[in-house]
């Protein structure tokens, strides 16, 4: 009797679909590949790497134009300024309707490791960053990701 609660509960396990996450920590969609956008008629493919690029440019001229040849991010009342360790390509997303999502690493002068979020918009090679925050410092998250009725909310980190 055990044996067969075991045997059917284990096959009720294998059938189900794994449980959805909650809370992740970026806001992560199902793969599309490329995303298409168009311009002049033409569709363009929008590819990681584009928005790799886009990232790397804004924090490139964002620092040239710093007097000190830092990035600088506005946090809790703090001027914060840093250096670009990584970019996390693995974490590059579309997020559809031409907005797109960069995760990168910066070392700021204070000692700390920073996780900064970035938002962008705008086409290959012509990209703008919209908005960015600090997701973690020190590796310890100040926020999470959650997905509600197809859109992403930051939800306080547990």
């Amino acid at each position: 009797m055990i044996s067969r609660i075991i045997i059917a509960a284990a096959v009720a396990l294998f059938f189900t679909p794994a449980a959805r996450v909650l809370s992740q920590e970026h806001p992560e969609h199902p793969s599309k590949g490329a995303a298409a956008t168009k311009k002049g008629g033409a569709e363009k493919r929008m590819s990681t790497a584009d928005i790799s690029t886009g990232i790397k440019r804004n924090i490139e001229a964002e620092t040239k134009k710093s007097s000190d040849g830092k990035f600088h991010v506005q946090h809790e009342g703090q001027n914060l300024a840093m250096d670009l360790m990584k970019v996390h390509d693995d974490r590059l997303q579309d997020l559809g309707d031409g907005k797109y999502f960069a995760c990168v690493d910066m070392k700021g002068t204070d000692g700390k490791t920073y996780d900064i979020d970035f938002f962008l918009t705008g086409q290959p090679g012509k990209m703008k960053v919209t908005e960015t925050a600090v997701h973690k410092i020190d590796g310890k998250p100040l926020y999470n990701w959650k997905e509600e009725n197809g859109k992403w909310q930051k939800v306080p980190a547990a």
